[in-house]
């Protein structure tokens, strides 16, 4: 929703007509626009501290202060209090936008709805995109789309995906509008959101991903020239969306991710963010001219893509520094083999053919090794690095405190507030601050 809102000119009201408490809220506090109806009973709350031994999911902290700037201090209050705030209260706090009579609180959201409609970029007229069911074939060593393909290996709890680039690139938008669903970066983002979201669903205990990609670099590259070149159109835009929304899910994907630079690979442009999004990137270190692997560098690299943090993966991979980036940015369409992807610091190891199997496979198997948990947290910390944005205090080190809560005893034991809850019965907490 946030992220319609701030690429697609797609806005959002909380029209709140009655008790707005806990996911409720959370939901609103995601929006652009909060209206609570002024009927005296009506309120909003985060009431999961009191109620429940718990933290109001950590979206509900993260956007009362960072989102609405709500005071420190009366956020303490509010989220201390189990029957929330109401009417001009919750107005003056900051907790909502506005409060409205019930005999003209109806008309007042259509009011918004229509003034905000106003200020959208989209077309009024076009025909939109129909997206069909995703062709998704699935067997017990894994399932496969037309540009995705995931790999099981159930021995090691680990799953390989490899993302195909594209046969040819459209002349033109209306091609590209013609091709619908099927045009690549949509077809290919989509395939990918699916599995990601199918992988962190299903297959819980398979703890390290392997990012492979396959085919030809010229057309990701005149790809991504065609996407930059026709950004403002609202097609291209909505696309460029759904690439940037499938590739941050990788960013916020509690698990190791591995990019493996082998022969035959295709990181290039916007295909080489997956091996940016990646904790470690390995590259086969052996020349061109003999079979070996290539990094290439496109514009789409440089702001097209942002990570969660609102920042290109390459600006955060350098922490900003302007040489670096300079210098990687002056090899945008390069054919960088190993040593001079390793020199421009977008390569972690490269590992000559003799080898690479023996250490991919060392370093894989280390990494299964490794508490799961301590990854998790270790993972969204070295993601998200300095200069936090709300989504990476959401995704990054809050969540992992959020997660943490709910399986302590005071929440899930016997007698935790969780456990309790409706039951009349009195939560009983151990006193002891960790």
């Amino acid at each position: 929703m946030e992220d319609s809102s701030a690429h697609t000119g797609i806005k959002f009201i909380a029209a709140c007509n009655g008790t707005t408490a806990g996911g409720g809220y959370e939901l609103a506090l995601a929006c652009d626009e909060i209206v609570l109806v002024d009927d005296r009973s009506s309120a909003v709350s985060l009431p999961e501290v009191p109620l429940l031994g718990v933290l109001p999911g950590t979206g509900g902290l993260t956007r009362l202060t960072d989102k609405r700037h709500v005071r420190r201090d009366l956020a303490d209050v509010f989220c201390t209090t189990v029957e929330g705030v109401r009417g001009q209260r919750a107005r003056e706090w900051a907790l909502v936008d506005a409060i409205v009579k019930p005999q003209n609180f109806h008309e007042y959201i259509e009011q918004r709805a229509q003034a905000l409609a106003v200020t959208s970029a989209r077309p009024k007229a076009a025909a939109g995109v129909h997206l069909p069911p995703l062709d998704r074939v699935t067997e017990p060593q894994g399932f496969h789309y037309r540009f995705v393909d995931v790999r099981l290996d159930g021995a090691a709890q680990r799953v390989e995906l490899t993302i195909s680039a594209p046969d040819a690139v459209p002349a033109s938008i209306d091609a590209a509008l013609a091709a619908g669903a099927h045009w690549w970066p949509l077809q290919m983002a989509r395939e990918l959101d699916d599995a990601i979201l199918n992988l962190r669903t299903n297959y819980l205990d398979y703890g390290v991903w392997v990012l492979k990609t396959r085919g030809a670099a010229d057309p990701v590259l005149a790809t991504d020239a065609f996407l930059l070149e026709h950004r403002k159109h609202w097609f291209v835009r909505e696309v460029i969306g759904q690439l940037r929304r499938t590739f941050a899910r990788l960013d916020v994907s509690s698990r190791s991710l591995f990019a493996l630079v082998d022969a035959g690979s295709c990181f290039a442009g916007s295909l080489l963010e997956l091996a940016l999004a990646s904790d470690r990137i390995y590259m086969l270190n052996q020349a061109a001219a003999a079979g070996g692997p290539v990094l290439m560098l496109s514009e789409a690299n440089f702001g097209l893509l942002p990570a969660v943090h609102g920042r290109s993966r390459i600006e955060a991979r350098f922490h900003g520094d302007a040489k670096r980036l300079t210098e990687a940015h002056a090899a945008i369409g390069a054919r960088l083999e190993c040593s001079s992807a390793q020199s421009l610091g977008l390569v972690t190891f490269g590992p000559d053919a003799l080898d690479w199997d023996h250490e991919i496979r060392i370093a894989l198997e280390e990494r299964g090794a490794l508490s799961p948990d301590a990854l998790t947290g270790m993972e969204a910390n070295l993601r998200f690095g300095p200069g936090e944005t709300l989504e990476t205090r959401v995704f990054g080190r809050l969540s992992a405190w959020q997660n943490w809560i709910f399986i302590r005893p005071n929440a899930v034991g016997d007698a935790g507030a969780l456990k309790v809850f409706g039951t009349g019965r009195k939560a009983k907490f151990n006193r002891d601050r960790i």
